[in-house]
């Protein structure tokens, strides 16, 4: 019974944290409706972590404001840690925050460390009753144990789908060094799609696309905001060696 709660919990926050994502990129962000995250379907497994350890915390026997402050501090490395295995060891970019004030490697920032602080409160002062109380309740529905079960089937799948693609992009940026932003990606091959008259994909964006031509494209027309460039030493701004003057 834990396990299926656990399960359901997983779940919930997952498809939650996209559907956060999705109208944050389409009104703040990129102004345009993207799938966000590394898989297909509507769903980010960070926003189901995320969840999984909220829950746990609160029942860790601590004042609520010092489960504030301990969420805090772990959801912003959650996010780093999950952030740096997609940048150094895929070489995908699934966000951005190079731009932000404070930022450590494009991956955390102090603005977006803030916000989660604000959802541990949320969840440790408003949620984590109701949704315990809907967790006890999945237990016993037919039902939701049938949805749940679906709900894996296609997440497992998706995540061996999204993995193949994950490769064909890295072997199409190694050329460059550098991470590409996948939702720009994303929004590139739209674009492509959208010249040749070609119905866009909001899932499975990458089916049938020609993705070495896209993320040769994308790196040269956005190079310093799409990626990450590992500096050459010892050279100058067009990789020409510095000297004296003759």
């Amino acid at each position: 019974m834990i396990f299926f709660e656990l399960a359901f919990l997983f779940m919930v926050g997952s498809v939650g944290g996209w559907v956060i994502e999705l109208f944050f990129r389409r009104f703040f962000s990129m102004k345009k409706w993207i799938n966000p995250g590394f898989l297909n379907g509507p769903y980010l497994p960070m926003y189901g972590l995320g969840t999984l350890l909220l829950y746990g915390a609160c029942f860790i026997p601590l004042p609520r404001w010092a489960l504030v402050l301990l969420l805090f501090v772990a959801l912003t490395l959650l996010e780093y840690i999950t952030g740096l295995i997609f940048v150094k060891g895929m070489k995908i970019r699934l966000w951005d925050y190079s731009r932000r004030w404070g930022n450590i490697q494009g991956i955390i920032c102090p603005l977006f460390s803030l916000l989660w602080g604000l959802i541990a409160a949320a969840f440790v002062y408003l949620l984590f009753d109701p949704l315990h109380t809907a967790a006890q309740w999945a237990e016993g529905s037919v039902w939701m144990i049938f949805v749940v079960g679906a709900f894996y089937g296609v997440f497992i799948a998706d995540l061996c789908v999204s993995f193949n693609v994950s490769l064909k992009v890295r072997k199409a940026a190694a050329q460059f060094k550098a991470a590409v932003h996948y939702e720009e990606l994303k929004a590139e091959l739209n674009e492509r799609r959208k010249e040749r008259q070609i119905r866009r994909r909001f899932l499975f964006p990458f089916a049938g696309a020609p993705l070495g031509d896209a993320v040769r494209e994308l790196y040269g027309r956005y190079k310093d905001r799409l990626s990450e460039s590992f500096p050459r030493r010892g050279k100058g701004p067009r990789g020409k060696k510095k000297g004296k003057k003759q």
